[in-house]
């Protein structure tokens, strides 16, 4: 990993485009904090959100299930099954719980992550 600046203002590689499996997450180490990246099929979109898991509170959403009700992608926690919308990082199942979301790009068939403002 590659950091552009100490204070994360700028982007940080990740990883290539090539090392994520479309429909299936991969937990990465950001700015010293787990960070779940996920390349969904269905929107041709990569989301990256925290991967502690408020309920089950363990590092998994990683090995969350991606599905998508009324046009919202989420991942489903392996745990308990909560969903987060994968874009805002809100739980479906319980508005007390929302994950952080970062921003996420694709430079260069680099997956680039910058905190979220």
């Amino acid at each position: 990993m590659m950091e552009n600046n100490l204070n994360n203002t700028t982007w940080t590689d990740i990883c290539t485009l090539s090392d994520l499996t479309p429909n299936a997450g991969v937990c990465a180490l950001f700015n010293k904090q787990q960070v779940a990246i996920f390349l969904c099929k269905q929107t041709d979109n990569v989301y990256a959100v925290a991967n502690f898991d408020p309920f089950g509170e363990a590092n998994v959403l990683s090995r969350g299930l991606i599905g998508s009700t009324e046009d919202i992608t989420y991942v489903a926690s392996p745990l308990y099954k909560q969903r987060f919308n994968l874009s805002t990082g809100e739980c479906l199942d319980s508005s007390e719980h929302r994950l952080k979301t970062f921003n996420v790009r694709i430079e260069s068939n680099q997956v680039q992550l910058k905190e979220a403002s």
